[in-house]
């Protein structure tokens, strides 16, 4: 497996009916492929469902420091991104991450994408501690050992490392934050001992026991693969597929029979579909608290990212759960100590509440670490942002037409043009109402504020 960095190929194009036409191979970055960026190699480390140890979370802060930049991004998938790597580390930076238990698989690095509910049990709104209730966290470890497991029968074309790194399992606890993402293996868990499976976050689907979840997500992914086989299609998503080339749900239904897995056909499933974890105190029904903070532009400093770690080992259960939304859980405190770590948290230049301008505010890396980009975006959403009324719809920069990061729904596009910024209302990748053409430095601010208002 290469640790050196590669570059990537030709940009993908898009086609008719919001299907993206593939270029070239797949060069999503790893753990082991790293990404040759202007300042320095790139490395992305998969957390599924975004779950750290305390001590894990304690060697990744290291690795930052010691072979990186000193800084951990947090990515749209929940995964943790190093930027600055000298060359030649990439062996070292494998072994580290061996040895914290965050590579267990060379072969499927890549392939670990999950993301699953991170307030699943914390909130009282579902999951445990209820009797028979799911627990997604649970469903998100089976299924990364799963993930982790050579194939049978290899020969066949559908071992699971043959998934693109962009390949996303979801895993919801009822709530919709997950279902919202767009999955391309969909778990929802549905009641006492069920769960609805489906494929990009849509009908049909499948009614199936949810004990048999992560087994019945791994023979979904096997479907996938056989799908554009089939066709003679190129895919690394659901979605990349025309309609008729998809992966059937009644041909997952005869997989899953022929496993041993009982499922039900559900023509049109009733999809919940709720908001991401906001930042801020969490109160559960066992009296204990969580807090919930988001990743300023979406990006720690390496002290910053130790300091939630000694409030994870001191205070709460000795874990972290980093959300898909840039932001990180910290589980486990008691009521009367959890104000305070919030507030502590607050002081270091955490986001740790709805009310702020940097609430749901991104950008991509922009200049100097992208050669594409046209801007230093971060340095210019930082100024935009510091004194901006309370946050309004979802805003993130872009440092060229690529947007990488950006997110989904409905979202104020902010787009470095060369000359200045070009600010729109997206509907995904869909543009809706052009706000200004053409906006400078000194009536960003403004032209921003009045976006992120007026659509929401």
């Amino acid at each position: 497996m290469p640790v050196t960095p590669t570059s990537p190929p030709e940009r993908d194009k898009p086609a008719a009916g919001g299907r993206t036409v593939r270029a070239g191979g797949d060069a999503c970055p790893g753990a082991l492929r790293l990404h040759a960026a202007d300042d320095g190699s790139l490395a992305r480390v998969r957390l599924p469902a975004g779950l750290l140890t305390a001590r894990q979370a304690t060697a990744l802060a290291l690795v930052a420091e010691e072979l990186g930049d000193g800084n951990l991004d947090i990515t749209s998938r929940g995964n943790v991104q190093l930027r600055g790597l000298a060359d030649g580390c990439g062996g070292e930076l494998a072994g580290r991450l061996r040895a914290a238990g965050l590579l267990p698989s060379d072969r499927h690095d890549r392939v670990r994408n999950v993301a699953a509910s991170p307030l699943c049990g914390l909130d009282g709104a579902s999951g445990p501690p209820r009797t028979g209730a799911t627990d997604v966290q649970d469903w998100a470890r089976a299924l990364d050992a799963l993930l982790c497991t050579p194939a049978a029968d290899p020969s066949d074309g559908l071992d699971l490392s043959g998934l693109s790194g962009r390949f996303l399992f979801g895993l919801d606890d009822g709530r919709g934050d997950i279902v919202a993402l767009g999955p391309d293996v969909t778990l929802i868990a549905s009641g006492e001992g069920q769960a609805t499976l489906c494929f990009a976050a849509t009908g049909p689907g499948l009614r199936i026991a949810a004990s048999d979840a992560p087994r019945a997500a791994v023979l979904a992914a096997r479907e996938f693969l056989a799908a554009p086989a089939r066709s003679g299609a190129k895919a690394w998503r659901v979605r990349d597929l025309a309609p008729e080339h998809r992966p059937r749900v009644d041909a997952l239904a005869d997989r899953l029979t022929a496993a041993g897995i009982a499922a039900a056909l559900l023509p049109d499933p009733r999809l919940p579909h709720g908001p991401p974890a906001p930042p801020g105190l969490v109160t559960g029904r066992d009296g204990r608290c969580a807090l919930s903070v988001t990743a300023p532009l979406g990006r720690l400093t390496a002290a910053q990212w130790r300091l939630m770690t000694t409030v994870a080992a001191r205070d709460g259960a000795g874990e972290l759960r980093v959300t898909p939304w840039r932001g990180i859980v910290v589980p486990g405190l008691p009521a009367g100590t959890a104000r305070t770590r919030l507030t502590a948290l607050a002081d270091a230049g955490l986001v740790t509440s709805t009310t702020s301008p940097w609430h749901r505010a991104g950008a991509c890396a922009g200049r100097p670490g992208c050669a594409k980009s046209l801007a230093d975006v971060r340095a210019d959403a930082a100024a935009c942002l510091t004194g901006l009324p309370p946050a309004g719809l979802p805003v993130y920069w872009s440092g060229c037409e690529r947007r990488c990061g950006h997110p989904g729904g409905s979202w104020v596009d902010v787009l470095a043009t060369g000359d200045g910024y070009r600010i729109a209302v997206r509907d995904g990748e869909t543009e809706t109402e052009t706000v200004t053409a053409r906006a400078t430095a000194r009536g960003l601010a403004d032209a921003v504020a009045a976006a992120r208002t007026s659509a929401d």
